[in-house]
Protein backbone atom coordinates (compact mmCIF):
# COMPACT_ATOMS: atom_id res chain seq x y z
CA UNK A 1 0.00 0.00 0.00
CA UNK A 2 2.75 2.34 0.46
CA UNK A 3 3.84 2.52 -2.57
CA UNK A 4 0.82 3.82 -4.04
CA UNK A 5 0.13 7.77 -4.62
CA UNK A 6 -3.37 7.14 -3.79
CA UNK A 7 -4.69 5.30 -1.11
CA UNK A 8 -7.97 4.07 0.33
CA UNK A 9 -9.14 3.01 3.63
CA UNK A 10 -12.40 2.49 6.23
CA UNK A 11 -10.13 5.03 9.13
CA UNK A 12 -7.35 7.39 8.68
CA UNK A 13 -5.01 7.86 12.41
CA UNK A 14 -3.16 11.12 12.03
CA UNK A 15 -0.37 10.42 15.17
CA UNK A 16 0.67 7.51 16.37
CA UNK A 17 0.72 7.76 20.47
CA UNK A 18 -1.22 6.57 22.50
CA UNK A 19 -4.42 8.06 21.54
CA UNK A 20 -3.48 6.77 18.14
CA UNK A 21 -2.60 3.51 18.94
CA UNK A 22 -5.40 2.70 20.98
CA UNK A 23 -8.27 3.78 18.97
CA UNK A 24 -6.26 1.83 15.87
CA UNK A 25 -6.38 -1.66 18.19
CA UNK A 26 -9.74 -1.15 19.49
CA UNK A 27 -11.40 -1.19 15.99
CA UNK A 28 -8.38 -2.82 13.34
CA UNK A 29 -10.88 -6.03 13.65
CA UNK A 30 -13.40 -4.60 11.54
CA UNK A 31 -12.29 -1.86 10.16
CA UNK A 32 -8.91 -1.62 7.63
CA UNK A 33 -6.90 1.78 9.69
CA UNK A 34 -3.94 3.45 7.76
CA UNK A 35 -1.53 5.15 10.81
CA UNK A 36 0.35 7.75 9.92
CA UNK A 37 3.44 9.28 11.75
CA UNK A 38 5.24 12.40 11.00
CA UNK A 39 8.46 10.89 12.07
CA UNK A 40 9.05 7.31 13.64
CA UNK A 41 6.03 5.41 14.63
CA UNK A 42 7.42 5.26 18.50
CA UNK A 43 8.64 9.41 18.27
CA UNK A 44 6.05 11.25 20.75
CA UNK A 45 4.81 12.41 23.84
CA UNK A 46 3.42 9.55 24.77
CA UNK A 47 7.24 8.19 24.66
CA UNK A 48 8.42 10.57 27.14
CA UNK A 49 5.80 10.65 29.79
CA UNK A 50 7.30 9.96 32.81
CA UNK A 51 4.90 9.85 35.72
CA UNK A 52 2.08 7.59 35.15
CA UNK A 53 -1.88 6.99 34.43
CA UNK A 54 -4.13 8.25 37.61
CA UNK A 55 -7.08 5.68 38.39
CA UNK A 56 -8.92 4.44 41.19
CA UNK A 57 -7.67 0.96 42.19
CA UNK A 58 -7.01 1.81 46.11
CA UNK A 59 -9.81 0.61 48.32
CA UNK A 60 -9.36 3.79 50.25
CA UNK A 61 -9.78 6.05 47.03
CA UNK A 62 -13.17 6.61 45.19
CA UNK A 63 -14.06 7.91 41.75
CA UNK A 64 -15.77 11.18 43.81
CA UNK A 65 -12.49 12.13 44.80
CA UNK A 66 -10.53 11.51 41.28
CA UNK A 67 -13.65 13.93 40.07
CA UNK A 68 -13.53 16.58 42.75
CA UNK A 69 -8.83 16.59 42.67
CA UNK A 70 -9.62 17.13 38.98
CA UNK A 71 -12.17 19.76 39.39
CA UNK A 72 -10.08 21.87 41.65
CA UNK A 73 -6.61 21.86 39.97
CA UNK A 74 -8.42 22.51 36.59
CA UNK A 75 -9.55 26.07 38.39
CA UNK A 76 -13.42 25.92 37.99
CA UNK A 77 -13.29 25.78 34.68
CA UNK A 78 -14.16 21.64 33.71
CA UNK A 79 -16.78 20.68 31.63
CA UNK A 80 -17.97 18.21 34.99
CA UNK A 81 -19.37 15.86 32.60
CA UNK A 82 -16.37 15.14 30.74
CA UNK A 83 -14.28 14.77 34.19
CA UNK A 84 -16.77 12.06 35.25
CA UNK A 85 -16.76 10.26 32.22
CA UNK A 86 -13.20 10.36 32.27
CA UNK A 87 -13.00 9.03 36.44
CA UNK A 88 -15.62 6.53 35.71
CA UNK A 89 -13.95 4.82 32.80
CA UNK A 90 -10.47 4.83 34.02
CA UNK A 91 -9.87 1.59 35.53
CA UNK A 92 -11.78 -0.15 32.77
CA UNK A 93 -9.21 1.81 30.36
CA UNK A 94 -6.14 0.76 32.57
CA UNK A 95 -6.88 -3.00 33.17
CA UNK A 96 -6.98 -2.77 29.00
CA UNK A 97 -3.57 -1.60 28.66
CA UNK A 98 -2.83 -4.04 31.68
CA UNK A 99 -4.58 -6.67 28.79
CA UNK A 100 -2.50 -5.35 26.02
CA UNK A 101 0.96 -6.52 28.56
CA UNK A 102 1.68 -2.93 29.90
CA UNK A 103 4.25 -3.53 32.94
CA UNK A 104 3.01 -1.26 35.37
CA UNK A 105 4.99 -1.80 38.93
CA UNK A 106 4.02 -3.74 41.41
CA UNK A 107 4.60 -4.12 44.84
CA UNK A 108 4.01 -7.66 47.36
CA UNK A 109 2.08 -7.11 50.13
CA UNK A 110 2.50 -8.39 53.84
CA UNK A 111 -0.18 -11.59 52.52
CA UNK A 112 2.01 -12.38 49.53
CA UNK A 113 0.01 -10.93 47.23
CA UNK A 114 0.84 -8.44 44.55
CA UNK A 115 -0.94 -5.12 44.15
CA UNK A 116 0.06 -2.19 41.82
CA UNK A 117 2.08 0.26 43.42
CA UNK A 118 0.37 3.53 43.20
CA UNK A 119 2.41 6.96 43.43
CA UNK A 120 1.14 10.29 44.06
CA UNK A 121 1.36 13.75 42.35
CA UNK A 122 0.02 17.34 42.23
CA UNK A 123 -3.33 17.77 43.28
CA UNK A 124 -4.24 14.66 43.61
CA UNK A 125 -5.62 13.57 47.30
CA UNK A 126 -4.85 10.18 46.97
CA UNK A 127 -2.05 7.48 45.43
CA UNK A 128 -3.91 6.71 42.21
CA UNK A 129 -1.11 6.69 39.77
CA UNK A 130 -0.31 3.67 37.80
CA UNK A 131 3.38 3.61 36.20
CA UNK A 132 5.94 2.25 34.86
CA UNK A 133 8.61 2.96 37.15
CA UNK A 134 9.26 6.85 36.17
CA UNK A 135 8.95 6.03 31.61
CA UNK A 136 5.28 5.36 31.80
CA UNK A 137 5.01 6.77 28.48
CA UNK A 138 7.53 4.63 27.29
CA UNK A 139 6.00 0.87 28.10
CA UNK A 140 2.81 2.42 26.86
CA UNK A 141 4.05 3.14 23.68
CA UNK A 142 6.10 0.08 23.19
CA UNK A 143 3.50 -2.08 24.06
CA UNK A 144 1.04 -0.73 22.08
CA UNK A 145 3.31 -0.08 18.87
CA UNK A 146 4.23 -4.01 19.04
CA UNK A 147 0.73 -5.19 19.01
CA UNK A 148 -0.21 -2.79 16.17
CA UNK A 149 2.80 -3.89 14.23
CA UNK A 150 1.19 -7.53 14.43
CA UNK A 151 -1.96 -6.68 13.58
CA UNK A 152 -2.66 -7.64 9.27
CA UNK A 153 -5.68 -5.10 9.10
CA UNK A 154 -3.18 -1.89 10.47
CA UNK A 155 -0.91 0.13 7.60
CA UNK A 156 2.06 1.56 9.05
CA UNK A 157 2.51 4.92 7.46
CA UNK A 158 5.86 6.26 8.83
CA UNK A 159 7.85 9.71 7.93
CA UNK A 160 3.98 10.96 6.50
CA UNK A 161 3.31 14.45 7.05
CA UNK A 162 -0.36 15.26 7.15
CA UNK A 163 -0.73 18.72 4.59
CA UNK A 164 -4.73 19.21 5.04
CA UNK A 165 -7.93 17.35 5.46
CA UNK A 166 -10.37 17.29 2.31
CA UNK A 167 -13.43 18.18 3.49
CA UNK A 168 -17.56 18.33 1.04
CA UNK A 169 -16.40 22.00 1.10
CA UNK A 170 -13.11 21.74 -0.97
CA UNK A 171 -14.77 19.09 -3.43
CA UNK A 172 -18.08 21.75 -4.01
CA UNK A 173 -20.32 20.11 -1.77
CA UNK A 174 -23.13 21.14 0.60
CA UNK A 175 -22.80 18.48 3.63
CA UNK A 176 -20.49 18.96 6.21
CA UNK A 177 -17.90 15.71 6.10
CA UNK A 178 -14.27 14.55 5.65
CA UNK A 179 -13.66 12.65 3.22
CA UNK A 180 -9.74 11.82 3.70
CA UNK A 181 -6.11 14.32 3.44
CA UNK A 182 -3.84 15.06 1.58
CA UNK A 183 -0.04 13.90 3.19
CA UNK A 184 2.93 14.55 2.21
CA UNK A 185 5.50 11.19 2.13
CA UNK A 186 8.70 12.91 3.17
CA UNK A 187 10.96 10.11 1.55
CA UNK A 188 9.72 10.23 -1.90
CA UNK A 189 9.48 13.74 -1.40
CA UNK A 190 5.77 13.60 -3.17
CA UNK A 191 2.31 14.94 -1.99
CA UNK A 192 -0.31 11.77 -2.01
CA UNK A 193 -4.20 11.51 -1.01
CA UNK A 194 -6.00 8.81 1.60
CA UNK A 195 -9.51 8.67 0.92
CA UNK A 196 -11.36 6.97 4.64
CA UNK A 197 -14.59 6.81 5.64
CA UNK A 198 -13.22 7.96 9.02
CA UNK A 199 -10.77 10.45 9.97
CA UNK A 200 -9.28 10.77 13.34
CA UNK A 201 -6.44 13.35 14.54
CA UNK A 202 -4.15 12.51 16.84
CA UNK A 203 -1.39 14.16 16.82
CA UNK A 204 -1.08 15.56 20.47
CA UNK A 205 -0.01 18.98 21.19
CA UNK A 206 1.28 22.46 20.34
CA UNK A 207 4.08 22.98 22.43
CA UNK A 208 7.01 23.85 20.28
CA UNK A 209 5.33 27.11 19.85
CA UNK A 210 7.38 27.99 22.57
CA UNK A 211 10.96 28.17 22.58
CA UNK A 212 11.63 26.11 25.58
CA UNK A 213 9.17 23.30 25.47
CA UNK A 214 9.73 19.50 27.37
CA UNK A 215 8.05 17.90 24.29
CA UNK A 216 9.52 16.30 21.40
CA UNK A 217 10.18 17.63 17.85
CA UNK A 218 6.93 16.56 16.21
CA UNK A 219 4.35 18.85 19.10
CA UNK A 220 3.52 21.68 16.45
CA UNK A 221 0.34 22.25 16.83
CA UNK A 222 -0.63 20.10 13.54
CA UNK A 223 -4.08 18.70 13.99
CA UNK A 224 -5.01 21.59 15.91
CA UNK A 225 -4.39 23.98 12.42
CA UNK A 226 -5.58 21.19 10.46
CA UNK A 227 -8.98 21.26 12.30
CA UNK A 228 -9.06 24.77 12.39
CA UNK A 229 -8.62 25.34 8.25
CA UNK A 230 -11.31 22.28 7.58
CA UNK A 231 -13.93 24.24 9.76
CA UNK A 232 -14.14 22.84 13.57
CA UNK A 233 -14.11 25.42 16.21
CA UNK A 234 -11.12 25.68 18.93
CA UNK A 235 -11.64 26.23 22.95
CA UNK A 236 -8.92 26.82 25.84
CA UNK A 237 -6.23 27.41 23.23
CA UNK A 238 -5.09 30.27 25.87
CA UNK A 239 -4.00 27.32 28.66
CA UNK A 240 -0.74 26.29 27.80
CA UNK A 241 0.95 24.12 30.74
CA UNK A 242 4.23 24.90 31.87
CA UNK A 243 5.80 21.82 33.82
CA UNK A 244 7.73 23.04 36.31
CA UNK A 245 10.24 20.88 36.78
CA UNK A 246 12.41 20.96 33.35
CA UNK A 247 16.29 19.96 33.74
CA UNK A 248 18.26 22.68 33.49
CA UNK A 249 21.73 21.71 31.07
CA UNK A 250 22.87 22.69 27.56
CA UNK A 251 23.38 18.99 27.11
CA UNK A 252 19.96 17.60 28.01
CA UNK A 253 17.35 19.76 26.78
CA UNK A 254 13.97 19.07 26.90
CA UNK A 255 14.39 16.66 29.37
CA UNK A 256 11.12 16.53 31.92
CA UNK A 257 11.84 15.12 35.39
CA UNK A 258 8.75 13.82 36.53
CA UNK A 259 6.20 15.59 39.48
CA UNK A 260 6.27 12.17 40.68
CA UNK A 261 9.67 12.96 42.16
CA UNK A 262 7.49 15.77 44.40
CA UNK A 263 5.12 12.92 44.83
CA UNK A 264 7.39 10.99 46.67
CA UNK A 265 8.94 13.65 48.65
CA UNK A 266 11.15 15.97 46.81
CA UNK A 267 11.52 19.62 47.76
CA UNK A 268 11.81 22.34 45.15
CA UNK A 269 14.75 25.10 46.71
CA UNK A 270 16.41 28.54 45.78
CA UNK A 271 19.81 28.48 44.98
CA UNK A 272 20.56 29.29 48.95
CA UNK A 273 18.95 25.68 49.84
CA UNK A 274 15.56 27.34 51.38
CA UNK A 275 12.73 25.70 50.25
CA UNK A 276 9.52 28.32 48.84
CA UNK A 277 6.95 26.45 47.72
CA UNK A 278 5.33 27.14 51.48
CA UNK A 279 5.50 30.73 51.51
CA UNK A 280 3.03 30.27 47.91
CA UNK A 281 0.65 27.29 48.75
CA UNK A 282 -0.64 25.19 51.32
CA UNK A 283 0.04 22.24 49.30
CA UNK A 284 3.78 22.77 49.09
CA UNK A 285 5.61 20.91 46.62
CA UNK A 286 1.94 19.07 45.52
CA UNK A 287 0.27 22.21 44.43
CA UNK A 288 -1.40 21.99 40.90
CA UNK A 289 1.40 23.06 38.13
CA UNK A 290 0.37 26.32 37.35
CA UNK A 291 0.86 27.26 41.08
CA UNK A 292 4.05 25.36 41.21
CA UNK A 293 5.29 27.17 37.90
CA UNK A 294 4.85 30.54 38.73
CA UNK A 295 6.40 30.07 42.06
CA UNK A 296 9.48 29.07 40.30
CA UNK A 297 9.27 31.72 37.77
CA UNK A 298 8.55 34.74 39.96
CA UNK A 299 11.75 33.23 42.48
CA UNK A 300 13.67 32.90 39.13
CA UNK A 301 12.93 36.97 38.65
CA UNK A 302 13.17 38.26 42.12
CA UNK A 303 16.60 36.32 42.70
CA UNK A 304 17.94 36.99 38.26
CA UNK A 305 18.54 33.58 38.68
CA UNK A 306 19.17 31.32 35.78
CA UNK A 307 17.16 28.11 37.55
CA UNK A 308 15.60 26.57 40.76
CA UNK A 309 16.50 23.47 42.12
CA UNK A 310 14.69 20.12 42.69
CA UNK A 311 16.24 18.19 45.55
CA UNK A 312 15.40 14.35 46.27
CA UNK A 313 18.83 13.60 47.74
CA UNK A 314 17.71 13.00 51.73
CA UNK A 315 15.77 10.03 50.66
CA UNK A 316 17.72 6.69 51.04
CA UNK A 317 19.73 5.82 47.96
CA UNK A 318 18.31 2.56 46.89
CA UNK A 319 14.66 3.80 46.69
CA UNK A 320 15.79 6.73 44.60
CA UNK A 321 17.29 4.19 41.93
CA UNK A 322 14.09 1.96 42.15
CA UNK A 323 11.93 4.35 41.71
CA UNK A 324 13.70 7.34 39.30
CA UNK A 325 16.28 5.00 37.36
CA UNK A 326 15.83 7.41 33.59
CA UNK A 327 15.86 10.29 35.74
CA UNK A 328 19.27 9.12 37.60
CA UNK A 329 21.08 8.00 34.77
CA UNK A 330 19.91 10.97 32.29
CA UNK A 331 21.25 13.49 35.24
CA UNK A 332 24.27 11.36 35.72
CA UNK A 333 25.44 11.78 32.19
CA UNK A 334 25.39 15.91 32.45
CA UNK A 335 27.24 15.20 35.91
CA UNK A 336 24.49 15.07 38.44
CA UNK A 337 23.93 12.48 40.99
CA UNK A 338 20.46 12.81 42.09
CA UNK A 339 21.38 10.65 45.34
CA UNK A 340 23.68 13.32 46.71
CA UNK A 341 22.98 16.42 44.46
CA UNK A 342 20.51 18.93 43.84
CA UNK A 343 18.63 18.37 40.25
CA UNK A 344 18.72 22.45 37.99
CA UNK A 345 15.55 23.27 36.56
CA UNK A 346 13.21 25.39 35.05
CA UNK A 347 9.83 25.73 33.46
CA UNK A 348 9.23 24.41 30.05
CA UNK A 349 5.83 24.63 27.71
CA UNK A 350 4.36 21.20 28.52
CA UNK A 351 0.88 20.23 27.48
CA UNK A 352 -2.52 22.23 25.60
CA UNK A 353 -5.12 22.10 27.84
CA UNK A 354 -7.30 23.44 24.86
CA UNK A 355 -7.49 21.78 21.53
CA UNK A 356 -10.19 21.02 18.78
CA UNK A 357 -14.06 20.69 20.19
CA UNK A 358 -15.28 17.13 20.41
CA UNK A 359 -18.31 15.15 22.04
CA UNK A 360 -17.52 12.40 24.73
CA UNK A 361 -16.64 10.23 21.91
CA UNK A 362 -14.41 12.85 19.79
CA UNK A 363 -16.88 14.02 17.40
CA UNK A 364 -15.89 16.97 15.84
CA UNK A 365 -17.81 19.72 14.30
CA UNK A 366 -17.35 18.01 10.94
CA UNK A 367 -19.06 14.29 9.98
CA UNK A 368 -16.85 11.26 10.59
CA UNK A 369 -13.80 13.46 11.74
CA UNK A 370 -12.60 12.37 15.22
CA UNK A 371 -9.88 14.22 17.63
CA UNK A 372 -8.44 12.34 20.93
CA UNK A 373 -5.99 13.12 23.05
CA UNK A 374 -3.97 16.19 23.57
CA UNK A 375 -5.23 18.01 20.37
CA UNK A 376 -8.77 17.79 21.66
CA UNK A 377 -10.56 19.91 24.26
CA UNK A 378 -13.03 17.57 25.73
CA UNK A 379 -13.69 19.80 28.65
CA UNK A 380 -11.63 17.44 30.89
CA UNK A 381 -8.34 19.71 31.88
CA UNK A 382 -10.46 22.95 32.45
CA UNK A 383 -7.96 25.44 33.01
CA UNK A 384 -4.85 23.48 34.34
CA UNK A 385 -4.45 19.62 33.41
CA UNK A 386 -3.86 17.69 37.10
CA UNK A 387 -0.82 15.44 36.51
CA UNK A 388 -1.52 11.79 34.73
CA UNK A 389 -4.78 12.78 33.41
CA UNK A 390 -3.00 12.80 30.36
CA UNK A 391 -2.67 9.92 28.93
CA UNK A 392 -5.85 8.41 30.84
CA UNK A 393 -7.96 11.06 28.49
CA UNK A 394 -5.87 9.32 25.45
CA UNK A 395 -7.37 5.65 26.32
CA UNK A 396 -10.52 6.79 27.67
CA UNK A 397 -11.31 9.26 24.71
CA UNK A 398 -9.99 6.58 22.39
CA UNK A 399 -12.25 3.97 23.41
CA UNK A 400 -15.41 5.94 22.97
CA UNK A 401 -14.41 7.30 19.17
CA UNK A 402 -13.48 3.58 18.56
CA UNK A 403 -17.42 2.53 20.17
CA UNK A 404 -18.93 5.07 17.81
CA UNK A 405 -16.78 4.46 14.65
CA UNK A 406 -17.69 0.53 14.55
CA UNK A 407 -21.28 1.78 15.75
CA UNK A 408 -21.68 4.02 12.21
CA UNK A 409 -18.94 1.94 9.85
CA UNK A 410 -21.52 -0.15 8.43
CA UNK A 411 -24.04 2.69 7.31
CA UNK A 412 -21.13 5.10 6.25
CA UNK A 413 -20.84 5.63 2.56
CA UNK A 414 -17.75 5.26 0.83
CA UNK A 415 -15.79 8.80 0.59
CA UNK A 416 -15.95 10.77 -2.47
CA UNK A 417 -12.64 10.70 -4.73
CA UNK A 418 -9.93 13.42 -3.77
CA UNK A 419 -8.22 14.47 -6.77
CA UNK A 420 -4.37 14.28 -6.87
CA UNK A 421 -2.40 17.45 -6.08
CA UNK A 422 -1.97 20.01 -8.00
CA UNK A 423 1.63 21.21 -7.81
CA UNK A 424 2.09 22.65 -11.51
CA UNK A 425 2.34 26.22 -10.52
CA UNK A 426 4.63 25.84 -7.44
CA UNK A 427 8.78 26.20 -7.58
CA UNK A 428 11.37 25.02 -5.52
CA UNK A 429 12.44 27.86 -2.83
CA UNK A 430 16.39 28.77 -2.68
CA UNK A 431 15.43 30.86 0.11
CA UNK A 432 15.01 28.60 2.87
CA UNK A 433 16.45 31.34 5.67
CA UNK A 434 12.84 32.42 5.23
CA UNK A 435 11.70 29.28 6.93
CA UNK A 436 14.31 29.27 9.85
CA UNK A 437 14.21 32.86 10.53
CA UNK A 438 10.66 33.19 11.07
CA UNK A 439 10.59 29.70 12.77
CA UNK A 440 13.25 31.08 15.70
CA UNK A 441 11.33 34.36 15.52
CA UNK A 442 7.39 32.76 16.33
CA UNK A 443 8.73 30.74 18.92
CA UNK A 444 11.09 33.71 20.79
CA UNK A 445 7.78 35.66 20.26
CA UNK A 446 5.39 32.86 22.22
CA UNK A 447 7.95 32.72 25.09
CA UNK A 448 8.69 35.86 25.37
CA UNK A 449 4.74 37.50 25.47
CA UNK A 450 2.60 34.84 25.79
CA UNK A 451 4.40 32.81 28.51
CA UNK A 452 3.80 31.74 32.04
CA UNK A 453 3.13 35.57 33.19
CA UNK A 454 1.49 37.92 30.19
CA UNK A 455 0.20 41.01 30.20
CA UNK A 456 -2.38 43.07 27.52
CA UNK A 457 0.55 45.29 25.92
CA UNK A 458 2.55 41.78 25.13
CA UNK A 459 -0.54 40.14 23.68
CA UNK A 460 -1.26 43.18 21.73
CA UNK A 461 2.26 43.09 20.60
CA UNK A 462 2.46 39.12 19.74
CA UNK A 463 -1.12 39.43 17.24
CA UNK A 464 0.13 42.11 15.48
CA UNK A 465 3.68 40.23 14.69
CA UNK A 466 2.35 36.32 14.57
CA UNK A 467 -0.38 38.02 11.78
CA UNK A 468 2.30 39.15 10.40
CA UNK A 469 4.34 36.24 10.01
CA UNK A 470 1.17 34.05 9.30
CA UNK A 471 0.58 35.96 6.05
CA UNK A 472 4.30 35.62 5.10
CA UNK A 473 3.55 31.88 5.80
CA UNK A 474 1.03 31.40 3.54
CA UNK A 475 2.37 33.37 0.74
CA UNK A 476 5.16 31.34 0.53
CA UNK A 477 3.35 28.17 0.95
CA UNK A 478 1.52 29.36 -1.86
CA UNK A 479 4.48 29.70 -4.18
CA UNK A 480 6.82 26.97 -3.05
CA UNK A 481 6.89 23.09 -2.76
CA UNK A 482 6.11 21.57 0.37
CA UNK A 483 8.38 20.39 3.09
CA UNK A 484 8.59 19.34 6.87
CA UNK A 485 9.70 22.98 7.97
CA UNK A 486 7.32 24.58 5.80
CA UNK A 487 4.18 22.77 7.16
CA UNK A 488 5.16 22.69 10.70
CA UNK A 489 5.94 26.37 10.26
CA UNK A 490 2.51 26.98 8.95
CA UNK A 491 0.67 24.83 11.56
CA UNK A 492 2.63 26.81 14.49
CA UNK A 493 1.89 30.35 13.03
CA UNK A 494 -1.88 29.44 12.85
CA UNK A 495 -1.56 27.80 16.68
CA UNK A 496 0.09 30.87 17.90
CA UNK A 497 -2.43 32.85 16.26
CA UNK A 498 -5.22 31.16 17.99
CA UNK A 499 -3.38 30.97 21.43
CA UNK A 500 -3.13 34.59 21.15
CA UNK A 501 -6.57 35.22 20.00
CA UNK A 502 -8.18 33.31 23.03
CA UNK A 503 -5.99 35.22 25.51
CA UNK A 504 -7.18 38.14 24.27
CA UNK A 505 -10.54 36.95 24.59
CA UNK A 506 -10.42 36.15 28.61
CA UNK A 507 -10.60 39.28 30.51
CA UNK A 508 -9.51 37.64 33.98
CA UNK A 509 -7.04 35.17 35.73
CA UNK A 510 -7.45 31.66 36.11
CA UNK A 511 -5.16 28.69 36.34
CA UNK A 512 -2.57 28.30 33.76
CA UNK A 513 -3.55 31.85 31.96
CA UNK A 514 -2.19 34.86 34.15
CA UNK A 515 -2.93 38.51 32.78
CA UNK A 516 -0.74 41.02 34.97
CA UNK A 517 -3.69 43.49 33.91
CA UNK A 518 -6.75 41.26 34.36
CA UNK A 519 -5.20 39.92 38.05
CA UNK A 520 -8.25 38.32 39.30
CA UNK A 521 -10.76 35.45 38.60
CA UNK A 522 -14.00 35.92 37.84
CA UNK A 523 -17.03 35.10 39.95
CA UNK A 524 -18.01 33.01 36.39
CA UNK A 525 -16.32 30.84 34.60
CA UNK A 526 -16.59 29.91 31.11
CA UNK A 527 -14.47 28.34 28.42
CA UNK A 528 -12.99 30.66 25.37
CA UNK A 529 -14.74 29.30 21.84
CA UNK A 530 -13.34 30.13 18.36
CA UNK A 531 -15.32 30.16 15.70
CA UNK A 532 -13.54 29.48 11.83
CA UNK A 533 -16.33 31.14 10.90
CA UNK A 534 -16.30 33.98 13.60
CA UNK A 535 -13.13 34.87 14.36
CA UNK A 536 -10.72 33.52 11.30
Amino acid sequence: MNDKIQHKIDCLIIGSGAAGLTLALSIADKASVIILSKSELKEGSTLYAQGGIAAVFDENDSIESHVQDTLIAGAGLCNEEAVRFTATNAKTSMQWLIDQGVPFDQIIAQDGSTRFHLTREGGHSHRRILHAADATGKAVQTTLLDRVRAHPNIFLFERFNALDLVTSKKLGKKDKRVHGAYVWNRSKERVETIEAKFVAVATGGASKVYQYTSNPDIASGDGIAMAWRAGCRVANMEFNQFHPTSLYNDKAQNFLITEAMRGEGAYLKRPDGTRFMPDFDEREELAPRDIVARAIDFEMKRLGADCMYLDISHKDETFILEHFPTIYATCLKVGIDITKEQIPIVPAAHYTCGGVVTDLNGKTDLDNLFAIGEVAYTGLHGANRMASNSLLECIVFAHGAASSILAEINNISEPDPISMWDESRVTISEENIFISHNWHELRLLMWDFVGIVRSNRRLHKAITRIELIKQEVDEFYANFKVSNNLLELRNLAQVAQLIVLCALERKESRGLHFNKDYPDTLDIATPTFLSPDKDA
